[in-house]
């Protein structure tokens, strides 16, 4: 496989972000699905918590956990190690292994962006992650040790991942 990754955009994305490339919530999952032309994926976890997951033909996968009635109240981006590819068009005019920390960190100053370093134990070793808020929603993203871009998630609220 050649490491020179292909660029594209991220297929329907455009029609669930608003005129702010901003992701727009609440939103259901049959949007999504149509949106992504991609087939939801509904499963649970040992808490009978509720999620669901699309993966487009991109290789970009989107996942969330369900509120009540299935809303979508968060969203998270990735994209599969195995996949050397950069997909653009993603919310805030962001691209999946493409965009840099330091990019990141200049567009998002205006939002008091924090940078935190990544330790051994974490899935980006050696990244950074980026977090801040805008309106109600916390956006976190993931760099890895080269700075690129590798996860986008938009939550309401900050998520310890020491906490569970």
């Amino acid at each position: 496989m050649s490491l020179t990754a292909f660029s594209q955009k991220a297929e329907g994305l455009h029609s669930l972000l608003d005129k702010n490339s901003e992701f727009i919530f609440p939103q259901t999952t049959d949007k999504v699905s149509k949106a992504l032309h991609a087939e939801t994926v509904f499963y649970g976890d040992a808490n009978d918590e509720k999620y669901a997951k699309w993966l487009t033909k991109s290789g970009l996968e989107l996942y969330c956990s369900l509120g009540q009635n299935d809303v979508i109240n968060e969203m998270f981006f990735d994209i599969p190690d195995d996949k050397v590819i950069i997909v653009e068009g993603l919310p805030f005019g962001l691209a999946m292994n493409k965009t840099t920390l330091q990019e990141s960190k200049i567009k998002f100053s205006k939002y008091d962006a924090k940078v935190q370093k990544l330790g051994e134990d974490s899935s980006f070793s050696g990244g950074s992650k980026l977090i801040f808020k805008k309106g109600k929603y916390y956006t976190t993203l993931f760099f890895d040790d080269k700075n690129l871009l590798k996860f986008i998630g938009l939550t309401t609220e900050l998520v310890d991942p020491a906490a569970g």
